[in-house]
């Protein structure tokens, strides 16, 4: 499972317990309320780990990215026929400034990485 999912699916089961935990208070069962909570806590925690691997693993593939040797903002043609850009040019790595990955580079537009002049 990928991070975007469990993220989803933690987030989902977080929404629940919270959900419950609203009800039990109204009921004011402090057993049901302990149980919640400490599921709420566990969560939450678990939560923030899969976001931190997360973010590491952008930074990671953005400094890799960055590494390559030539980069440079791709013409509205090349846009327009990517297939023919990347099968010319060898490594090719193409970034929106919009991705995960472009906010994280910094890039304002869509901009081409390769380890060679294209």
């Amino acid at each position: 499972m990928n991070f975007k999912q469990e993220l989803q699916t933690l987030n989902n089961r977080l929404d629940k317990y919270r959900g419950k935990m609203v009800s039990a208070r109204q009921r004011n069962d402090r057993v049901i309320i302990a149980q919640f909570q400490t599921e709420i806590d566990s969560l939450t925690q678990k939560i923030a780990h899969l976001k931190s691997q997360q973010g590491e693993q952008m930074s990671n593939k953005g400094s890799s990215i960055k590494a390559l040797a030539f980069n440079r903002t791709l013409t509205k043609a090349e846009q327009a026929d990517m297939g023919k850009l990347k099968k010319s040019v060898r490594g090719l790595v193409v970034v929106h400034p919009m991705t995960a990955i472009g906010r994280e580079i910094g890039v304002t537009t869509v901009t081409g990485f390769a380890p060679t002049k294209f």
